[in-house]
């Protein structure tokens, strides 16, 4: 299967590792998930990219530990910033990369210690480190870009802007 996915054009090149790239250089997604009786929610969310896996910390009394432990499917949506000081001067929206994902809500308490706790204490402000649930969420099927890989002039056309690659 190939990573790279052309759009009518040889300068289009996004592949799974370029997104890959982009979501660890991120830290911020929307999350999106239904509430057990089917209705959406989504919310913006501070993560950390951990051997291509996401992690969110939430309260633990919240909708998104309750909703998202009842079903453990969510989509998120990472917008990439483009455009340096062009965007300063410009409306230049984001790229974006979508996909769904499991995920898995851990229990509140304290991190286990280990590389990956190391990792995630700084999401955690000190007095919330006993009572924070952890998401983990591992993406699933294709990543869903637009504006990745191309031009800013090229992000114009949605054929030339849009990609389909692996998540694998």
């Amino acid at each position: 299967m190939s990573t790279t996915t052309n759009h009518a054009s040889s300068n289009h090149r996004t592949t799974s590792a370029l997104v890959w790239r982009e979501l660890a250089k991120a830290s911020f997604a929307v999350l999106s998930h239904v509430t057990p009786a089917g209705q959406p929610r989504s919310s913006g969310v501070v993560y950390r990219m951990i051997d291509r896996r996401m992690f969110v910390a939430v309260a633990d009394d919240s909708w998104k530990a309750r909703h998202i432990a009842a079903n453990g499917q969510v989509a998120v949506t990472v917008p990439v910033r483009r455009g340096g000081v062009m965007a300063l001067l410009l409306p230049i929206p984001p790229a974006t990369i979508s996909f769904r994902a499991s995920a898995v809500v851990h229990p509140a308490g304290p991190l286990e210690s280990g590389p990956l706790a190391e990792m995630l204490v700084s999401m955690l402000p000190t007095e919330r480190q006993t009572s924070s649930r952890v998401i983990e969420i591992t993406p699933e099927g294709l990543f869903v870009t637009y504006g990745l890989g191309v031009s800013l002039m090229q992000m114009r056309v949605p054929a030339l802007a849009r990609a389909r690659v692996p998540v694998a």
